[in-house]
């Protein structure tokens, strides 16, 4: 049996190795924060949702389908979810208990088979149940084939026989076996055969006649014949014991496979409702095949940020379909660096299969998504921070390919204006011949309006917008980048002046 809750005809592979720069993916878009939320508290979904969200770049368009359809019936059915998932936690907790695993004593690899069975079949009758009675209520495909699959193969009649089965495994009538004189008149090739039900009763027993076959007894102090008899009851079940364990070992995997892929879905379900009691937006994004350069999102907003806050989150509106570029300028603190957040979690959401922070998002899907933050001092480093910089893209040049998406938040800004904007540029140049979508946060006079000079069809150019008396709206409106930063509304917000300087330029 198979769960198929994350794939159309394969399971979710837990043992999946993640992406080499995971970790800086996880610090400069705090993805923690998103996972905590899913988790709630709960180190396996935590694990879970690690596993899925930075595994998504290997997913196609079909499979983020696929799963969204999924998470939909989750939103509309989270009770049902929840208990289907408290049902198989539990099973696998008792089983922890009663399983041995494989064994060399046929014995206790049969028992501890037998026990965990048995009372895997309640866990197997209530899933049918479920499937029997709330089936209806889902429309994925995945929810679809998983209950048929219930409805189909755990019947009355299959649950019944394997329990009959069992029962007889005990054999409290004795164990029934037949063998082959082998070399030196040894036992060879044992066989366990099934007993017969048929057995007469104690009276009949008494006045019949004899059983057709020779029968011995032995001693109760002859431990070298019981403890050959031991020896041949050993070797006559042992070919049955493995059989068993087999079956069980194969019910607990799908236990723990489908409580892996519920866990996944629990996660989204406990992510929205974190959402939703902040009354923030929603949305099923739309995937598009890598390389159509597809960009378009409305009410997009930074969920690590939403989810950190009371009031609700600015979005974002942009439409930036055949762009390659978008080169984001403007105002300190004015939602840049937000901004570049959500585009990269959105990113990771869609791909994983998940709903994502806004009213509204079409992208295309990347086969990696790379991230190049400034990083503060660290009194370890071993060379400066501008070293340090051009160290850390040496190394995505290594790693990245066509088609991904590489997010720059002020680099090279650790050197001069006119030196950052030349290697940002010559960077950015080469980036883009290999097809490689870049967002890129900036306060890089030259470099931003280098660019927007060449009028180039590939870039969008996006601006923090700041009101008159300097208020930040934390909206990004496309425009051309402007000269200043506005440091005087830091000066004045930091020393509650206004004789501060008239600009800064970055």
């Amino acid at each position: 049996m198979k769960a198929l809750l994350m794939h159309r005809d394969l399971d979710f592979n837990m043992k999946e190795s993640l992406p080499w720069n995971e970790r800086a993916l996880t610090q400069d878009l705090e993805v923690v924060t998103l996972l905590h939320a899913m988790a709630d508290h709960d180190d396996f979904l935590f694990d879970v949702a690690r596993k899925v969200v930075f595994s998504g770049f290997q997913n196609d368009v079909d499979t983020i389908l696929y799963r969204q359809e999924v998470v939909q019936d989750c939103l509309k059915n989270p009770a049902v979810v929840r208990d289907l998932y408290v049902l198989i936690v539990e099973a696998i907790e008792r089983a922890r208990k009663q399983w041995w695993g494989l064994s060399n004593y046929p014995d206790s690899l049969l028992y501890s088979s037998i026990e965990l069975i048995e009372s895997s079949l309640g866990t197997l009758r209530k899933l049918r149940s479920i499937a029997e009675e709330l089936s209806e209520r889902f429309a994925s495909k995945a929810f679809t084939t998983l209950f048929a699959m219930l409805r189909t193969e755990l019947d009355d009649d299959y649950l019944v026989r394997i329990q009959h089965h069992l029962t007889a495994l005990k054999f409290r009538k004795g164990v029934l076996l037949s063998a082959e004189l082998g070399e030196g008149n040894e036992g060879a090739n044992y066989m366990l055969c099934q007993t017969r039900d048929d057995r007469p009763n104690w009276f009949e027993r008494m006045l019949g006649k004899g059983p057709p076959a020779y029968t011995f007894h032995i001693d109760d102090r002859d431990e070298t014949g019981a403890r050959i008899l031991s020896d041949m009851r050993y070797l006559g079940i042992s070919r049955v014991a493995i059989a068993l364990a087999e079956s069980a070992d194969h019910v607990l995997s799908f236990f723990k496979m489908l409580r892996a892929e519920l866990a996944f879905y629990v996660g989204c379900l406990n992510l929205y409702d974190r959402l939703a009691a902040k009354k923030e937006p929603i949305c099923f994004p739309t995937p598009t095949p890598a390389g159509e350069r597809r960009l378009q999102l409305s009410g997009l907003y930074d969920v690590c940020l939403a989810l950190h806050m009371e009031d609700r989150v600015v979005g974002n509106v942009v439409e930036a379909d055949g762009k390659g570029l978008i080169i984001v300028t403007g105002a300190n603190q004015g939602g840049k660096s937000s901004f570049l957040r959500s585009i990269g979690l959105a990113q990771l959401m869609m791909q994983c299969g998940m709903f994502v922070g806004a009213e509204a998002f079409t992208a295309e899907l990347c086969p990696a998504l790379f991230t190049h933050y400034k990083r503060e001092e660290d009194a370890t480093m071993k060379s400066g921070k501008f070293d340090e910089e051009l160290a850390r893209m040496s190394e995505i040049a290594d790693h990245i390919g066509p088609n991904s998406m590489l997010l720059f938040n002020e680099s090279f800004a650790a050197t001069n204006e006119r030196e950052g904007s030349e290697i940002a540029k010559q960077i950015v140049s080469a980036l883009l011949e290999k097809r490689i979508k870049i967002f890129y946060v900036t306060h890089l006079y030259e470099f931003a309006h280098g660019f927007f000079n060449k009028k180039r069809e590939d870039a969008i150019f996006l601006r923090a917008e700041r009101n008159v008396d300097g208020t930040r709206t934390f909206r990004l409106l496309e425009g051309e980048p402007p000269e200043t930063v506005y440091g005087e509304d830091l000066y004045r917000l930091i020393f509650g002046s206004d004789d501060g300087p008239s600009a800064a330029r970055a």
